[in-house]
């Protein structure tokens, strides 16, 4: 009787556990900025109060132009990516810890899906767009994690300078 009790009461909370997992992206997109998850570099910034826009090519050498980006604390970037290549690049924000630990994940699960404000997953030839508002000061990154690429060196370094 008892192990029917915990067997109910644990199948009952399933769905609850299962949507506590996480939002799904359309309803992470409709959050007001307020509510948008903080991050060691930053959040996800509105589109309406970009400060400043940068390029960058993704290239089969394993390598994006440029390399080495500054901006200012506070400043909301678009980033505009292009997939200069003929090999699937990818570039996500992170500090180097968090990309290393996500690169782990990769090599295990290649095909994963991404649904994060501070990635894009871009075919060759295709161009996407990130919005970032870099609230702290510090050396963050991106870099393309598909398993290969970032041991070959497609590493990019983001500095925000303080106010």
């Amino acid at each position: 009787m008892h192990r029917i009790f915990i067997l109910t009461t644990a199948l009952s909370l399933a769905p609850v556990i299962a949507h506590a997992h996480g939002d799904s992206h359309a309803e992470r997109a409709a959050k007001p900025a307020a509510q948008i998850e903080e991050r060691a570099f930053g959040r996800a910034g509105d589109p309406k109060k970009v400060t400043r826009t940068i390029r960058i090519e993704a290239v089969d050498t394993m390598r994006y132009t440029p390399a080495a980006i500054t901006v200012k604390q506070g400043d909301t970037i678009r980033f505009v990516v292009k997939n200069a290549g003929k090999l699937i690049h990818e570039t996500v924000l992170g500090t180097m810890n968090e990309l290393k630990e996500h690169y782990e994940v990769m090599k295990k699960f290649p095909d994963m899906e991404h649904d994060e404000p501070y990635m894009v997953h871009h075919k060759p030839g295709e161009t996407r767009e990130m919005v970032w508002q870099f609230t702290k000061p510090g050396e963050f990154y991106f870099a393309c994690l598909i398993p290969g690429h970032f041991e070959a060196g497609m590493v990019g370094k983001v500095t925000v300078k303080p106010n």
